[in-house]
């Protein structure tokens, strides 16, 4: 079927702009808060990435679908994203290993959107407007019915959205003889984390976000992975429970984009909502540690408040979005303790941040070695 011939759909924003298209994926009514993500390439880990829950995804590069996908670089165990809008939509792919359409992978998970809009025009009214809730219909419910039915969707300010997408039961990956054993405390972990210690020879168990610290202990591991996931991290209070007693722990600890939050807010360090956040696989980042400057993945739409970060007495920034001079990373004075807001495993993205990784290894030989000395009688 040609894109010409697909039924006309609607986009209409909160603040009452509106767009006309045409329908791409399966049928129904899709809501949630409009973002856009600046990446070229990558849209299949993009739209499985559980930070996406509850947000209709804009994207910049103007032609999507043209390679299809392909099994296996998913990101997380389902498609997230509330619903999709793109210019140009290719139902014509090609692609050496891929295994079906974007139209048909979007329409068995039961994920529609919009496409043959402006959204240059779209990103820059994000951009100069911030981000807001949005529904997509291509069923023809009138403009009035959807008025009534945007004004229903709760703001992403306040929600908690972790709980809908942390793994139920727990799972271990990696070597069961690893030296170097992981709690990966799930809020919406991304795939390649989990691979990206595993290719260091790390064994892997990821608990339940609800999962009691002490329960978590008793599996014996040398660190603590806190991992990225969707919504407001000021909402989650029991989460940032669960920090504070993580990092009571002395173990080293590893926080990326949400659990870097987190790690923030359980020192009484607040986190605020972004006007427009940050999404896409440029992101320009300066380690002020190291001097170096780093290519970055990000997905975010809340920061770690940079003025009460360099106010704590505790903390250090360590890292800052060159575009806007935000907080990007964060560590402990004097503990193994460390985070970073932009997404270093990548999946899509630059490879610059993965040094990251091996710093969480070094941390975990490290507190090993020392823990050994402390044992060893005088």
């Amino acid at each position: 079927m040609l894109i010409s011939q697909r039924p006309k759909a609607v986009l209409l924003l909160s603040d009452g702009t509106r767009f006309e298209g045409r329908a791409i994926g399966a049928p129904g009514t899709f809501t949630g808060e409009v973002c856009f993500n600046t990446g070229m390439t990558g849209y299949q880990e993009i739209f499985t990435d559980p930070s996406y829950t509850g947000q209709i995804m804009v994207l910049a590069s103007p032609h999507i679908g043209n390679y299809g996908v392909k099994q296996g670089e998913e990101e997380g165990p389902r498609v997230s994203i509330a619903g999709l809008v793109v210019k140009k939509y290719s139902e014509v792919w090609s692609r050496p290993g891929g295994t079906e359409s974007l139209d048909d992978y979007l329409s068995r998970a039961g994920i529609g959107g919009i496409s043959d809009i402006d959204t240059r025009k779209l990103v820059r009214h994000i951009r100069d407007h911030g981000a807001q809730n949005a529904i997509i219909d291509n069923t023809g419910m009138d403009d009035g019915a959807l008025k009534l039915r945007l004004g229903q969707v709760p703001d992403m300010a306040g929600l908690e959205l972790s709980s809908t997408v942390s793994t139920k039961e727990a799972y271990e990956q990696g070597p069961s003889d690893a030296k170097n054993r992981v709690a990966l405390v799930d809020f919406g972990i991304k795939y390649n984390s989990i691979r990206s210690l595993v290719e260091r020879g790390c064994l892997v168990r990821v608990f339940p976000m609800g999962t009691a610290v002490k329960e978590m202990l008793r599996w014996r591991p040398d660190g603590f992975l806190l991992s990225n996931g969707p919504g407001d991290p000021a909402a989650m209070p029991s989460a940032v429970g669960t920090v504070q007693e993580v990092l009571a722990t002395g173990l080293p600890v590893f926080g990326i984009c949400l659990g870097h939050q987190l790690i923030a807010e359980a020192h009484g360090v607040a986190t605020v909502k972004m006007h427009h956040g940050h999404r896409g696989i440029n992101h320009p980042v300066k380690n002020v540690i190291t001097g170096r400057d780093e290519v970055t993945s990000q997905n975010h739409g809340f920061v770690v408040d940079r003025t009460k970060a360099e106010q704590h007495p505790a903390m250090e920034v360590t890292h800052l979005h060159l575009n806007d001079a935000s907080v990007a990373g964060i560590r402990l004075k004097g503990r193994p303790v460390f985070s970073v807001q932009h997404h270093p495993e990548a999946g899509p993205g630059p490879l610059d941040s993965r040094y990251l990784f091996d710093d969480f290894v070094e941390n975990m030989v490290a507190h090993r070695k020392q823990a050994a000395t402390k044992a060893q009688p005088a």
